[in-house]
């Protein structure tokens, strides 16, 4: 499907973004492996939080969706897990297959996972190899760093491990096996990634302990169904707040949207651009702080620089950030995002072959982007690699862009943002 997107004068109106994928794909894991019930209310019943659930259905779990955006899944508590008769597919989600190697280690059976043709291109030795100090048997491509894997899941043991790069999926991959070992598995990163599965964890019943950029887990904890309120993506929001932000005489409100502080790097670095941005109705929603977002214009926004510890926090916003850096004036520098690479597509190179298609002044450098704002957009025909935020980011230029701008394949979006379209129409002002 190839998405036409036309320019617009302003943005505004009060819209509500799909619910946080992260969340929701913890929220199938964490109920499997619990006893009784979890029901899950706002779940992002995109294509990647769909393979989570296909995969967890083969392993035995019953998992029902009675009606649009509720799931509930009846756990089978930690050993309840079925050897599957069948591979386990993946999808496009890295996060499923991730965390998802984590649980499959402390099974006594064997399994196998893989993923589409972009996920079995992603590395997972970053997984596979700390799991394997755990005792975990893992076999794949490139000595287990390739998809397909297959895990010969059986009795763990807790490890102290010191990972290298600041990743919530290796982080929740590692705390994930350590619920199946005797005695307390710790990890360490070298700062603060998105915490959903330790704040997730907790609410179950799982003793978790946090200090400094260490986290404990005590293993065989007796988690428990719970209820979750799935709050809204902030990654998917941030194409709109970028695009808010953006466009004179905006004034757009997000409602609902999630606002854990490790995730909220993208309200901070538009609001040090020039964004006007208000924060209000504050809640806490089961284990996720949620609330509303305005966002509205009335100056031009300046570029700045980006780096060190503020990247794990918008690490998925970047193509949305870009956009808005090529409408600012002067020059964003986006440093330490070297993790681009290893997403969907290779960001760090379809974030500047997209904005160059716009003419905009980019430079992709080895580790982020170089961004000279300040140019007139032209509307063009643009890839989306395959990649949804990419493909959203492309959208989002369009709608900033002169002349009619064309995504090709643009059916990725649907993975976290299912009816993004619907909603650009809504609030769009010509």
């Amino acid at each position: 499907m190839d998405l036409l997107v036309k320019p617009v004068r302003t943005l505004r109106g009060t819209v509500t973004v799909p619910g946080d994928k992260s969340v929701s794909h913890r929220a199938v894991m964490l109920g499997a492996l619990a006893r009784g019930e979890t029901v899950i209310k706002n779940f992002l019943a995109g294509k990647d939080c769909l393979s989570t659930i296909d995969c967890f259905r083969k392993l035995g779990i019953d998992i029902k969706m009675p009606v649009a955006g509720t799931v509930r899944v009846r756990g089978r508590e930690l050993h309840g897990l079925s050897e599957p008769e069948d591979i386990l597919d993946a999808g496009n989600s890295g996060t499923t297959m991730r965390l998802l190697l984590g649980i499959l280690s402390g099974q006594p059976f064997f399994s196998v996972i893989t993923g589409d043709r972009s996920l079995r291109r992603r590395p997972m030795a970053r997984v596979t190899g700390p799991l394997g100090l755990m005792g975990a048997r893992v076999e794949g491509r490139r000595n287990g760093n390739l998809a397909p894997l297959a895990v010969r899941g059986g009795r763990l043991k807790p490890i102290t491990f010191t990972s290298k790069v600041a990743s919530a999926q290796v982080k929740s991959a590692v705390l994930l096996a350590g619920l199946f070992a005797e005695g307390e598995t710790v990890f360490t990163e070298p700062c603060r990634s998105r915490d959903h599965t330790e704040r997730m964890l907790r609410q179950f019943g799982a003793e978790v302990d946090i200090s400094g950029g260490s986290i404990r887990v005590k293993g065989h904890p007796g988690l428990t169904g719970q209820k979750v309120n799935v709050p809204g993506d902030i990654s998917s929001a941030a194409f709109l707040m970028a695009a808010a932000a953006a466009l004179p005489g905006s004034d757009l409100t997000l409602q609902g949207v999630g606002v854990n502080p490790a995730r909220n790097g993208i309200i901070e670095v538009l609001s040090d651009m020039g964004a006007e941005i208000e924060i209000f109705n504050y809640r806490q929603e089961g284990a996720e702080p949620v609330a509303d977002i305005r966002v509205s214009n009335s100056k031009k926004l300046s570029g700045i620089s980006v780096g060190g510890k503020m990247i794990p926090r918008l690490i998925d916003d970047i193509p949305a950030l870009a956009v808005a850096a090529a409408m600012a004036e002067g020059k964003t520098e986006i440093r330490d995002a070297g993790e681009l690479k290893v997403k969907e597509s290779n960001r760090i190179y379809a974030v500047a072959d997209l904005l160059a298609g716009f003419g905009a002044g980019v430079e992709e450098l080895t580790d982020g982007l170089l961004i000279r704002g300040g140019r007139d957009l032209k509307g063009c025909i643009c890839k989306s690699h395959g990649d949804h935020r990419i493909a959203m980011a492309a959208a989002v230029a369009g709608l900033l862009a002169g002349g009619e701008t064309v995504v090709l394949n643009a059916e990725c979006i649907d993975i976290s943002f299912p009816g993004f379209y619907d909603v650009l129409k809504n609030i769009r002002v010509e």
